[in-house]
């Protein structure tokens, strides 16, 4: 029997598209990686009967990155970026082990139909998945007849079935495009990234940020947001003055008049003519014109508007909302997420989608009636020729999608049905008032409506007047805006005039949903990386999330800005990011060919980063009025092994120590709290040690300074502190204080925490493992004995008489905290808790604990002890 691979994005869409194909009857089994399901059952392909493997990948397989060596910020120059540097396909999450997982469900298929995303991506993740894959499975005549694409927007048993009966073939230009795009961003960010992170954080204490990034889009996305923060403080306001009147009739609430001339910028003007407009008590009505007005109903839903309303109505960031939206989708609840399309298909089922929000208390009286009036068609949008618009595809609860979801899910099912609904109209009433010699006027609108929904046939007729506000009633029309009835000739009594004082006021910060706006109209990003870009921006300290989504850019931002505008304006205007993104949409047609396009640009860009490299004066110039040199920032921490002066400790990141005598700054690891360690030194280098730790719940281990910088021994990388210190004699390195394998990762060994106790505790030098043993031992040490069943180094325990768990009242005893059964009580497996990924600046060490002592090799990991203690701990 022939076999048919088939591979989505994500497991859980891999799961629901199997459910539906197989209606039901597939059997799952964990992949080789442990993450990836495999769901199995036999069907009909291609008029024969076969065996499918349905499973998936976790977004990317590969990663584009340089060779190793370019990988060296020290030893490289960015300018090689551009063009000497090789680059190759990595893969994008090694301990997946992706690719062996796709090619062991691969061997011995005969074809393949791949379920990736619809899009762009999706299009390159479908030539990563071949490339892994084809290698290994059966050889058919040509390589079109055994490789097909499903195509769907919809994760629903008709668009599914649809798509597997209408399969195509991966679009290779789209996919190119993808690949030109990821080039283009690596070398020109990394060429200009390192040049200006090593340029500043040298010189600079207070920067406050770990890297000073630059990217195409994300460099423009900054300065819109700089650029309102340029015009908000170049604001000077102006005083003016308006004449606000007030009348009224009868018994009626009084009316606020707004003057025709609008306003003055004279006070002694503004007086005058109050004056004239005090000569009367009396406002006469010199005109009522009404006027048949129309609130069109929105368009069907594409993701840049989705985006926008859930910063701006549902106070959600960009990220936040697409990770969501993500999520409902790989649900079920609604239509593939990113899309560039307002206008439905003409084959649309608009109705069908529309009954299966009947059963909603919320909306069900206006869909009922709106399925008994019969649907308006929607308004013309834009056709993209992606995927249709936004939908929900099935009824959903609050409680089935928790808060953040419910809300995004509400926004999306109102804004469909409105889609559908009527227009809004309403009369527009304006009154003309003469006071004196003035002239004033007030205006209001009023609902077409005959009144209130009770019985079904007022619900039409409401419904039928009101339109598409009864589901989107923040849209309707405020009631305080009605006006009483007036004709030409009435009087109303005047209640009060009087000048009012008022000043201009600036532009407000830009909020994302006017971000968002800004870059869809400038070309900046696609529909699926907006959110990416206005999160990196906030995540390098560039800008601030103030009240209101608004986005405020902090010094660092400002002057980085203002530099590039100084050095080449066009580093920063979305210009030519605009005219690169519209050639590599030619390339995504087929329109233009994918090696010209790429070199055109880094030839451009090339020629700009050795401009910017010759006039980076420029923008120190502005640095140094913003910020302060990296000699004068920080406070003494630790002697430095050169000169034996103190070193400043510089919080700010990336943290860091500096020597202001020998002009030296050695990197620290990040995201944690750095103090002095007992005033002990590396035998190495006579550095003082330091402590890093991520808080009372998370890891601690002392580092040297220098050797963090400048790895001391061939098997050690930048980035690694004395826990992972191959170092035959220190009694702080992992010789001394290694005692065996990590119980989770491959790779990690558990080390003691010799600053633990009394609640001590060995944690893993690669993961956040942690090992909490020995509570309110006087002492715990690694001894110089090895374990015979597991090979793990023995440790011995010195408790106090009073508090002693050991058996028979003993204080001390020496064993193995895995197979010691003394000591099996007293063990308890906990993971840390981490602020943040730690930044450490080089890759893990491989193998084992190399505890030296004439140990070969790497310890073993006990085998049905260990087992049993990781079940137990889990």
């Amino acid at each position: 029997m022939r076999a048919v691979l088939m591979v989505a994005e994500k497991p859980s869409l891999a799961q629901s598209i199997a459910k539906i194909l197989s209606k039901g009857s597939c059997t799952s089994r964990k992949g080789l990686n442990g993450v990836c399901s495999v769901h199995e059952y036999t069907g009909i392909f291609q008029g024969q009967t076969v065996r499918f493997k349905m499973t998936s990948v976790c977004g990317h397989v590969m990663t584009l990155d340089f060779i190793g060596k370019y990988n060296n910020w020290d030893k490289v120059d960015p300018a090689e970026l551009f063009s000497k540097a090789p680059t190759e396909k990595k893969e994008a999450t090694p301990k997946l082990n992706m690719v062996k997982f796709l090619q062991v469900e691969a061997r011995s298929c005969d074809y393949v139909v791949l379920w990736l995303d619809c899009d762009k991506e999706g299009e390159n993740i479908c030539y990563e998945v071949l490339d892994a894959i084809q290698p290994v499975m059966n050889k058919g005549n040509v390589r079109e007849t055994n490789v097909y694409r499903a195509k769907f927007s919809s994760i629903t048993d008709i668009d599914i079935w649809n798509a597997m009966n209408h399969l195509g073939e991966p679009n290779h230009n789209e996919a190119l495009s993808v690949d030109a795009r990821q080039e283009l961003d690596l070398r020109i960010g990394c060429a200009f990234t390192r040049f200006q992170t090593k340029y500043f954080q040298g010189k600079y204490g207070n920067l406050d940020s770990s890297l000073i990034s630059f990217g195409p889009c994300q460099t423009p996305t900054l300065g819109f947001c700089v650029e309102r923060h340029d015009k908000i403080q170049s604001f000077k306001p102006e005083t003016y003055w308006v004449l606000q009147a007030k009348v009224f009739k009868g018994k009626d609430s009084p009316l606020t008049l707004d003057w025709n001339r609008v306003r003055v910028f004279d006070r002694e003007v503004g007086q005058m003519f109050v004056n004239l407009a005090k000569t009367s008590r009396e406002a006469q009505v010199e005109s009522v014109s009404k006027k048949e007005k129309t609130k069109q109903r929105p368009q069907a839903l594409n993701t840049v508007e989705m985006l926008r309303v859930a910063s701006s109505a549902l106070g959600m960031g960009p990220q936040h909302a697409m990770q969501i939206a993500e999520r409902l989708y790989t649900q079920g609840y609604i239509s593939y997420p990113r899309t560039e399309t307002t206008h439905y298909p003409e084959n649309f089922d608009l109705k069908g989608t529309l009954k299966q929000q009947t059963n909603n208390t919320i909306w069900a009286e206006e869909v009922k009636a709106l399925l008994s009036t019969g649907l308006n068609r929607p308004r013309k949008g834009t056709d993209a020729g992606d995927h249709p618009p936004i939908t929900p595809m099935r009824a959903a609860s609050e409680g089935e999608l928790g808060s953040d979801g419910w809300q995004l899910y509400e926004y999306i099912t109102r804004h469909f049905i409105a889609t559908v609904s009527q227009d809004c109209k309403y009369l527009l009433t304006t009154i003309e008032f003469i006071i004196g010699t003035e002239a004033f006027s007030c205006s209001g609108k009023t609902l077409l409506s005959p009144g209130t929904p009770g019985d079904i046939s007022l619900l039409l007729v409401y419904h039928a007047a009101i339109g598409y506000t009864t589901v989107m009633p923040w849209q309707g029309i405020p009631p305080e805006e009605t006006r009483p009835d007036c004709e030409r000739g009435d009087s109303f009594t005047v209640d009060e005039i009087k000048l009012l004082e008022k000043q201009t006021s600036p532009p407000d910060y830009l909020t994302e949903a006017e971000l968002i706006t800004l870059m869809e109209k400038h070309g900046i990003g696609t529909d699926a990386s907006i959110p990416v870009h206005i999160n990196n921006i906030c995540q390098r300290n560039y800008v601030t999330v103030e009240n209101g989504r608004k986005l405020k850019p902090t010094n660092l931002g400002i002057v980085l800005v203002h530099g590039y505008h100084k050095i080449d304006a066009e580093l920063v205007l979305p210009t030519i990011r605009s005219a690169v993104e519209k050639q590599l949409n030619l390339i995504a047609l087929g329109k233009a060919n994918y090696h010209q396009v790429l070199q055109h640009a880094l030839d451009i860009f090339k020629r700009k980063f050795h401009y910017f490299v010759d006039s980076i004066t420029s923008m120190d110039e502005l640095m140094e009025v913003s910020f302060s040199p990296i000699a004068s920032t920080g406070k003494p921490m630790s002697r430095c092994g050169k000169c034996h002066r103190f070193m400043k400790y510089i919080q700010a990141k990336p943290s860091r120590l500096h020597c202001s005598h020998c002009d030296e700054t050695y990197s620290l690891p990040q995201n944690g709290a750095i103090k002095l360690y007992k005033e002990l030194r590396c035998p190495l280098d006579d550095f003082e040690l330091v402590l890093w730790t991520s808080g009372a719940r998370g890891k601690s281990y002392p580092l040297c300074p220098y050797c963090f910088s400048n790895p001391p021994f061939r098997d050690m990388k930048k980035g690694m502190g004395c826990n992972e210190c191959t170092h035959p004699s220190c009694q702080h390195s992992l010789n001394s204080l290694g005692i065996g394998q990590c119980v989770e990762c491959d790779s990690g060994v558990l080390v003691l925490d010799p600053t633990s106790g009394p609640k001590w505790r060995m944690a893993c030098n690669k993961c956040n493992v942690v090992v909490h043993f020995f509570e309110y031992a006087h002492r715990v040490q690694v001894a110089q004995e090895s374990c015979n069943a597991c090979d793990a180094s023995l440790v011995a325990v010195d408790f106090n008489k009073t508090r002693t768990p050991l058996p028979a009242g003993e204080t001390q005893h020496t064993g193995c905290v895995f197979c010691d059964p003394v000591f099996q009580d007293l063990v308890e497996l906990k993971h840390a808790t981490m602020r943040h990924s730690m930044h450490r600046g080089g890759g893990a060490r491989r193998g084992g604990r190399g505890r030296g002592r004439g140990r070969r090799g790497n310890p073993k990991k006990p085998k049905d002890k260990m087992a049993a203690l990781a079940a137990y701990f889990v």
